[in-house]
């Protein structure tokens, strides 16, 4: 099949297109092993779904910017490619579920077309950077973060330092002190500060916080700045994946991300390797270049006056008597920091809605505000510079769409993932329950679309992509056995979020509930709070007040399997009894020669250090060059039976069993590493991607000779992903 792209399509899009449906063809015909093609397709945001045969595809939007003709993109290819919905999810991407492989190219490129990218949304990679929504409109904000937010983007994606990571790597941007970003919980978090320099100049910076994440082992962000000037943000953020590149875990997954690397080896020594790798970052300093859409963009320095007032219009709302109307105007929508100029925030359940929604949603954006909507991290999305006097009729659109629910990102507001609808991992309904508490909290519970201290988020599962750990009350997907039977249960988690100070809280499991009596938990819970917490105490200090024993004491009676009942046994949102079953999985055992398969990934790589040589590239071709003695060094090992883990460990291993062999004037060690030693020139990038091409030249001469010496036939090399 031809792929037709049109000119908005940049090469480097157009490779990545073609190689994605060539290795498609190469995986069908058997010809690359299952687990290669997944690391593959994964880092081009094609995704394995619980059910068999069709994909999720997860389309990367930084800080999720969407203008309203890429909504109406993402809705057609929806349309024509998956089932219809759009899924917002918390890192502000949108994904499409129900899709076939073989499409995934073709999507792709259409997305494309419309300037929208599927690289590096999944993998080992730098994933979403995600910002406040609100960013460049917040009254708190000391300056719009936007354009950093735009640049970290951009300067990562297809950065050779992020493409073979031992786990993911998370980034966000907050746009004030009120960390609505939640840097506390990722890999790098930032959040904007000014400072005047010796010249009396206002200058922009950041506290920097690295070293957070959610999952199963949950762990707060260790801040590395108090102040790190804006200029020299890139650069750390650089350095610091360098090192988990080079120190990270890559055996044991659940303790690959960063977060474990800084906890064994401590924040002072992980800053003290990051600054070793000072000497070969690509920039020294980077200035943040302003993104063209708002380059000009006077919408950002204009401001209204004599124009209606929020407060005038909910007094005129209150005297016509429609309390969803001014329920909405309270809890909604916000004057920006452009006087004059609201902002309308969109609560959707689940983070759902169909492909025909969003065209009328693109339609109201093109009335009514800027061309700049922003998918916000609790699933939802933000409008923004629209006139107080267009905010009726807004709601009055919005509405008939059912985007009008009054209580955006209240309690009353839960974040959620997709569970066991889609979701290989999940254990239980994330989505059902997440129905039901909204539907119960509306009900009995009305005045909490107020309530913007208590935040709500759910998981089908332990690995967090609802955040769970993250909420004041979070639970996750799990189960519990009686007997012989196996029932659906949640897992009761409190006190994450925030505290009434503004600090970041990773929250701590309470007791696990059959999953059918969630409603009541969360019953018993606001219950309580709203009887004995003191006025104004916010929830998680009302949590850290009474203690953990507390509030399992508090539950315990809904933890009795002797009162169950048949419905118990059946899940959420499902008819059948309860099973415990992980859909199919991503990887399945192949038999392969994982020698030859690891050289062809070096011989890969020396190929993009070639190329990027050729192009004057001089870090990106010495980072591959990098790759390719790691990747080789692996494979030597590998055929000696020898266990391998991080890169690190992989050349003081490959130095002990192989030095002699690869010795000349320098140990290997010494050469590998001089890659942190020495500037990114001409002259290094030359020198090294020359002695990588002759190490990998004798790495399969001695992998011959091992074949030759055990009598065993040759593994031939399979390539792939070429440009026809």
């Amino acid at each position: 099949m031809s792929i037709p792209f049109s000119p908005n399509v940049s090469e480097a899009a157009r490779r990545d297109i073609l190689e994605l449906e060539s290795k498609i063809s190469v995986f069908r015909s058997g010809d690359v092993p299952e687990e290669a093609f997944r690391k593959f397709r994964l880092a081009r945001g094609v995704y394995g779904q619980r059910q068999p045969g069709v994909q999720m595809i997860r389309i990367k939007l930084p800080y999720g910017r969407v203008t309203a003709d890429q909504l109406v993109r993402i809705a057609d290819c929806s349309d024509k490619y998956a089932t219809g919905n759009l899924h917002a999810t918390t890192r502000q991407d949108i994904q499409l579920h129900f899709v076939k492989l073989a499409d995934s190219p073709a999507l792709w490129a259409e997305l494309e077309d419309a300037r929208i990218t599927l690289r590096e949304a999944c993998g080992n990679t730098v994933r979403n950077v995600t910002a406040s929504a609100k960013a460049g409109i917040d009254p708190d904000e000391p300056f719009d973060v936007t354009p950093i937010t735009h640049a970290i983007f951009e300067y990562f994606l297809r950065n050779p330092i992020c493409q073979d990571m031992g786990r993911k790597f998370k980034i966000a941007v907050s746009s004030s002190e009120k960390d609505s970003a939640y840097a506390f919980m990722h890999d790098v978090g930032l959040i904007p500060q000014t400072r005047i320099n010796e010249n009396g100049e206002s200058i922009n910076g950041f506290k920097v916080l690295i070293g957070g994440g959610l999952g199963a082992q949950p762990l707060l962000a260790k801040q590395a700045y108090e102040f790190l000037e804006e200029e020299a943000v890139i650069p750390f953020i650089e350095a610091v994946i360098r090192v988990f590149d080079r120190y990270g875990e890559r055996v044991r997954r659940h303790k690959a991300r960063m977060k474990f690397l800084l906890a064994d080896i401590g924040l002072e020594e992980f800053l003290r390797r990051v600054e070793e790798e000072r000497t070969a970052v690509k920039n020294k300093q980077y200035s943040i270049p302003t993104p063209a859409f708002l380059v000009d963009n006077a919408l950002y320095q204009s401001e209204r006056t004599d124009t209606i007032t929020k407060e005038e219009l909910i007094a005129q709302s209150l005297t016509e008597g429609d309390n969803q109307y001014t329920n909405w105007l309270r809890t909604n929508v916000f004057e920006q920091k452009q006087k004059g100029w609201y902002a309308v925030q969109l609560r959707v359940l689940l983070g759902d809605f169909h492909s025909s929604i969003a065209r009328q949603l693109a339609d109201i954006v093109r009335q009514y505000a800027a061309d700049d909507i922003r998918v916000t991290v609790n699933q939802g999305y933000l409008l923004r510079f629209v006139k107080a006097e267009d905010l009726a009729a807004v709601y009055q659109k919005l509405n008939e769409l059912g985007l009008a629910e009054p209580g955006f990102d209240t309690t009353a507001d839960i974040t959620t993932c997709p569970g066991t609808d889609t979701c290989n991992l999940a254990i239980s309904s994330s989505y059902g329950i997440t129905r039901v508490l909204e539907s119960m909290m509306k009900e009995e519970f009305p005045d909490l679309i107020y309530n913007n201290d208590i935040k709500i988020k759910i998981s089908g599962c332990m690995n967090g992509c609802g955040q769970h750990s993250a909420a004041n009350i979070g639970f996750h997907g799990s189960s519990l056995k009686n007997g012989k039977l196996v029932l659906p249960a949640i897992q009761v988690l409190l006190g994450g979020g925030f505290n009434g100070a503004g600090e970041g809280m990773i929250g701590d499991k309470v007791i696990k509930l059959p999953a059918k009596r969630g409603p009541q938990a969360l019953r018993v819970l606001l219950n309580d709070y709203e009887n004995n917490a003191y006025e104004g105490e916010y929830y998680n200090d009302y949590f850290l007040r009474q203690g953990n024993k507390y509030f399992y004491a508090l539950l315990k009676p809904l933890a009795d399997l002797t009162s169950l009942v048949s419905s118990d046994y059946v899940d959420w949102d499902h008819d059948e009894p309860y099973q415990t079953e992980v859909g199919v999985g991503e990887c399945a055992s192949v038999l392969i020669d994982l020698v030859a398969t690891t050289i062809i990934e070096a011989q890969e790589k020396l190929t993009w250090a070639s190329e990027t040589l050729t192009q004057g590239i001089w870090a990106d071709a010495i980072y591959h060059a990098y790759n390719v003695f790691v990747t080789g060094a692996k494979a030597l090992l590998v055929s000696k039976g020898v266990s391998t883990n991080t890169q690190y460990g992989i050349i003081k291993d490959f130095e002990e069993n192989f030095g002699t062999d690869f010795s000349e004037g320098e140990s290997f060690k010494e050469l590998v590493f001089s890659i942190n030693k020495n500037e990114p020139t001409e002259a290094f990038a030359q020198d090294f991607v020359s002695k990588a091409t002759g190490f990998l030249k004798k790495v399969n001469e001695i992998r011959k000779a091992q074949l030759a010496e055990d009598d065993e036939p040759e593994l031939s090399l399979v390539e792939f992903g070429k440009d026809s």
